[in-house]
């Protein structure tokens, strides 16, 4: 995990993913690759979309341009590889279409009382269409906690299996594994055995089990960021069908709008 994609735009959750990118990316050795993206704007169809398009996208990218410029100028300070790339469109067609070589992609989940533009949907659309990790952080964020407690979520399903396999190096750096299995009857695989895998990585992680009967699993899954005091949360990304939890919710999606904590996601 060496090649972290971040995406850089003048919204309210940049300074956020910024400083959590910085900390992975020293963490991890690795090499940032900064993705400045001016949005495609809107417009409602009239005679006059063309032209009101035209003078729209000017106005973000001259904005996107000293955004750029301020940030470029940060980064020379830092004591971290980057390289820089600039692209217009939406979000997601921009990160899929540079995430061939990044192995993580910094985002946002949904921001606090902003919601243009939606972080949420971002999030939920890169992770499954990019098919690389992401990790999410609220708009608040300062950092992101390397050395932290890291909480697991885990259902014993193939999408829980592959975020405990992807996130392996960051759970090397973790300051404590848990592995929070969350039982609603249909678990195969149980959490041990995700903590056996683990161990073969030298990472100790301890099991803690609850059972989704009267709350939902969400519900459990923000309990246990508070009383294990997590301070990241590992998950897979839409367990169910994909279309399905993006339309009427879910716990990845609960996740993408409410947890307090960063949440690395792969599917």
């Amino acid at each position: 995990m060496k090649n972290v994609l971040l995406l850089v735009h003048d919204d309210a959750g940049q300074e956020a993913r910024l400083q959590a990118a910085l900390d992975l990316t020293r963490a991890l050795d690795g090499h940032l690759q900064c993705l400045d993206v001016s949005l495609m704007p809107a417009l409602a169809d009239c005679p006059y979309d063309g032209v009101g398009q035209a003078l729209l996208l000017q106005d973000e990218r001259a904005r996107e341009d000293e955004n750029g410029t301020k940030l470029k100028q940060r980064l020379i300070h830092e004591d971290v590889r980057w390289d820089w790339f600039d692209a217009t469109g939406s979000f997601v067609g921009c990160i899929r279409d540079e995430a061939a070589f990044a192995d993580l992609i910094i985002l946002n989940r949904a921001l606090d009382g902003f919601p243009y533009p939606d972080m949420r949907e971002t999030a939920t659309e890169v992770v499954i269409k990019a098919g690389k990790p992401i990790i999410a952080v609220p708009d608040d964020a300062k950092g992101f906690p390397v050395a932290g407690r890291a909480l697991v979520a885990w259902d014993g399903s193939a999408k829980a299996t592959a975020a405990l396999r992807a996130a392996v190096p960051l759970l090397q750096l973790a300051g404590s594994v848990v592995i929070l299995e969350i039982d609603d009857g249909s678990v195969t695989k149980p959490a041990e055995e995700a903590a056996l895998y683990l161990a073969r990585y030298d990472i100790h992680a301890r099991v803690v089990r609850d059972y989704a009967v009267s709350n939902p699993t969400h519900d459990i899954l923000l309990l246990g960021v508070e009383i294990q005091r997590a301070d990241y949360v590992v998950m897979g990304a839409y367990s169910h069908m994909c279309a399905t939890e993006a339309v009427f919710g879910g716990c990845s999606r609960i996740m993408l709008t409410k947890s307090p904590v960063p949440v690395f996601l792969a599917r």
